[in-house]
């Protein structure tokens, strides 16, 4: 049996009849830290939401295995109750329900089991003081009035509580200053500290993976995996962007 938790094969997806990507290849064991790299509109949000089952990206050739299981044809709900996790890039307002409403009916929904109020209620205000978010926010209508900030912790915070085995992180670090990465990565961190977790990281930054342990990283370029490498390809990147992985593509 393979030691990958998710097996990507061959993903070809489409969106509005344009196909974004071209025969994606890519494997994520147990327990690693992959980081997906590429320019804007290179198909790293489509990777993404295709791989958590996002009905507007449709998976036209290839298939998506995770923990053994074929996941291709499966809704976004199904994989997330197998121990799937997606960060937003966008986190939309939904106004009415609370962030705990929120994440108490998230957990049982994944779990298929009844949380107990308080516990969960104490469970939650703890890493919300991980991610130094105020307490006041727990009964705040969810992501409404929320800064870019605030939005990112409390998709940290879904995270956190929630403990998928693989989460995939869009953009996670986009727009926070300094202090707010920092928040985030401790996060992440936290997230780290409790079973063997998998991580794919979406970005064209490099800040939130200073902290982190990264196993791997890919480059995509036009929708197509044009390199991958270990962590030192992130160095290179932040000093030198993506023109060789552009050219090289181009030549293709």
């Amino acid at each position: 049996m393979s030691d990958n938790i998710l097996e990507i094969r061959g993903l070809k997806v489409e969106a509005d009849g344009k196909e974004i990507l071209h025969g994606v290849d890519l494997s994520i064991g147990a327990g690693e830290t992959h980081v997906l790299m590429g320019p804007n509109g290179a198909g790293k949000s489509t990777m993404g939401n295709a791989l958590m089952g996002h009905p507007q990206y449709k998976i036209t050739g290839g298939s998506i295995v995770f923990k053994g299981q074929d996941i291709t044809k499966q809704s976004a709900a199904d994989r997330a109750k197998l121990g799937m996790f997606y960060s937003f890039q966008n986190p939309i307002e939904v106004p009415g329900v609370s962030l705990f409403s929120f994440l108490r009916s998230a957990a049982e929904a994944v779990t298929g089991e009844r949380v107990k109020f308080l516990k969960f209620r104490r469970e939650m205000l703890a890493k919300m003081k991980v991610l130094n978010m105020d307490e006041s926010y727990a009964e705040r209508d969810l992501n409404v009035g929320f800064s870019g900030g605030e939005k990112k912790k409390a998709e940290i915070l879904q995270l956190l509580m929630l403990q998928p085995q693989f989460a995939i992180l869009d953009e996670t670090d986009s727009g926070l200053d300094v202090d707010a990465v920092r928040t985030v990565s401790a996060g992440v961190q936290e997230f780290y500290k409790e079973g063997d977790k998998s991580l794919l990281i979406i970005t064209h930054s490099t800040r939130i993976l200073e902290s982190l342990n990264v196993d791997k990283t890919h480059v995509l370029v036009n929708g197509r995996l044009v390199a991958e490498g270990d962590a030192s390809m992130i160095d290179d990147i932040n000093e030198n962007g993506f023109e060789k992985y552009e050219k090289a593509a181009a030549a293709e």
